[in-house]
């Protein structure tokens, strides 16, 4: 893991209530400054004495501030605990260091009138990624890529016969209409996007690119592209979006608008930690993005607890970040996960957590225990269908927790296409295609509607662009059956309704056609 140096150049004044911090209170995360045993003013007082250790393994962690705390302070505290500030996000109260004292984040939870908060927000170096695609990609083989144009008709891609995505959701007749305006930007906050891509190039927004892995944006040309041994992942979420109508492979579901890719996935281990993904959401807010798509949980828990004292720091800073960028303009989408559970159930048994180091299965309750950033205050949670209309078997789903459904894929859902595959087809780096299925790949169906949403309607806040995503999409009821992982179809007994949603498809399928009406 690369060091990052100390940052001592940022400013040192009072902080005024910020955006996130006024909004805590309202999530029950802020507790009351008066519990305080020390005033403010003390905080030098309450601090260890003697030299911090520093036997431990190099960490990073979110410390949170209290309403009434500054830079300067909070700065001081973290040296004197035996840590370094990496970066301060002052907007929101956030800061983040770096620490190898066993001890640091006790230390700085005792400065109770200084800090909200405070965690690691790993529990090892190093570990394998968790984006929300369900299986390898798939590579598009050059006899597909011929079928498939021979059968194209005029007006179509030449990859737009295997594209039964964007049927399913009317984007192909949406984009008779409108393809979306270019002063919109989706944000893929993910592994990087390749925007060198042919598909892609034509609609990439390099202003609005960075790579955030450590928690501080590098805007230098190419940070924002995938590692050269890394993931594709970002790339085929960015085609999905945006590829333009250009004569060349694919057609995204808003092809007009802009992407820009801000990579959040470390290099060689491509660890989601929640310093980045803060970092991408602060850059996105900062940068007027209007949409942002999250494809991925944020490592190492895939349920982050809240009566966790380091897990509960993470749901903090996660929450103001995506809040602020809320107030700023910023809808986010996110995937609901491929653990087939259900996220408005009375307990889950998370047994792959922290996949840093070794997982320890646990019963959580979704309701204190969760799926970041999806299950945060205003952020839209997507399942996955196939080509059937029938959830994905392997999407998670929730009564009252997914918001809208879209096509994510299905290997067990066979489409009518030349390639007869129930996968998404969209760009992989190096200028291919290739085919996923996960709830990753519904996500940016949904931001991709959100988009042409936000082409239609420039004033619309992100609450109603979610109200109007919800309110156009295709009313689908509960299935009586759905398959399972093995390809089998078996009774669909854990899909309820109410409200007029259910808990597979929520409000419904997004409408592509309606959004641009």
């Amino acid at each position: 893991m690369a060091h990052l140096g100390s940052r001592t150049d940022r400013k040192s004044k009072r902080l005024a209530v910020p955006v996130g911090l006024a909004l805590t209170a309202s999530l029950a995360f802020l507790p009351s400054v008066a519990a305080s045993a020390a005033p403010l003013g003390n905080t030098a007082a309450t601090a260890t004495a003697a030299k911090p250790a520093a036997d431990g393994p190099k960490l990073s962690y979110v410390a949170n501030l209290t309403a009434y705390g500054t830079a300067k302070q909070a700065k001081k505290a973290i040296e004197r605990a035996g840590g370094t500030v990496v970066t301060t996000h002052e907007q929101i109260g956030v800061v983040v260091a770096h620490s190898q004292n066993p001890e640091f984040a006790k230390t700085l939870r005792s400065q109770r009138s200084l800090f909200v908060s405070v965690g690691a927000t790993r529990t090892a170096p190093l570990s394998a990624m968790q984006t929300t695609e369900e299986g390898a990609t798939q590579k598009l083989s050059a006899a597909d890529a011929a079928k498939a144009a021979a059968q194209a008709t005029p007006g179509q891609e030449p990859l737009e016969p295997n594209q039964w995505d964007l049927r399913t959701i009317k984007a192909d007749q949406a984009h008779k209409i409108n393809d979306g305006s270019p002063n919109v930007t989706v944000g893929v906050i993910d592994t990087g996007v390749d925007d060198t891509h042919p598909d892609l190039a034509p609609n990439f927004s390099k202003s609005q690119s960075a790579n955030c892995v450590g928690g501080v944006a590098d805007t230098s040309e190419g940070a924002w592209r995938p590692y050269p041994d890394g993931s594709d992942h970002g790339t085929h979420v960015a085609g999905t979006i945006a590829a333009p109508r250009n004569g060349v492979g694919v057609s995204g579901v808003a092809p007009g608008v802009k992407v820009a890719g801000i990579k959040v996935s470390e290099p060689a281990t491509s660890l989601f930690y929640t310093e980045a993904v803060v970092c991408g959401f602060m850059f996105a807010a900062e940068k007027g993005i209007e949409v942002t798509n999250n494809s991925y949980y944020v490592d190492p828990w895939n349920y982050t607890c809240k009566n966790d004292d380091d897990q509960k720091a993470l749901v903090e800073a996660l929450a103001r970040a995506t809040k602020y960028a809320e107030r700023k303009g910023v809808l986010s989408v996110a995937s609901a996960g491929n653990s087939d559970h259900d996220l408005a159930g009375d307990s889950i048994l998370d047994d792959t957590s922290p996949n840093d180091s070794t997982p320890v299965p646990r019963p959580i309750d979704p309701k204190v225990c969760l799926d970041l950033p999806t299950q945060l205050p205003g952020v839209v949670t997507v399942s996955a269908t196939g080509d059937q209309g029938l959830r994905s078997y392997y999407s998670s789903y929730g009564l009252g927790v997914v918001d809208v459904a879209a096509p994510g894929g299905d290997k067990w859902q066979v489409p009518a296409t030349p390639d007869a595959n129930g996968r998404v087809l969209s760009t992989v780096p190096g200028g291919g295609y290739g085919y996923k299925q996960g709830t990753s790949m519904a996500a940016p169906h949904v931001a991709g509607v959100a988009a042409l949403l936000k082409s239609a309607h420039p004033w619309a806040s992100p609450s109603q662009l979610q109200a109007m995503l919800k309110g156009q999409a295709t009313k689908v009821a509960c299935p009586t059956k759905i398959y399972d992982g093995t390809g089998n179809l078996i009774d669909a007994t854990t899909c309820e309704a109410k409200w007029g949603q259910t808990g597979y498809y929520g409000a419904g399928v997004v409408d592509a056609l309606k959004a641009v009406k």
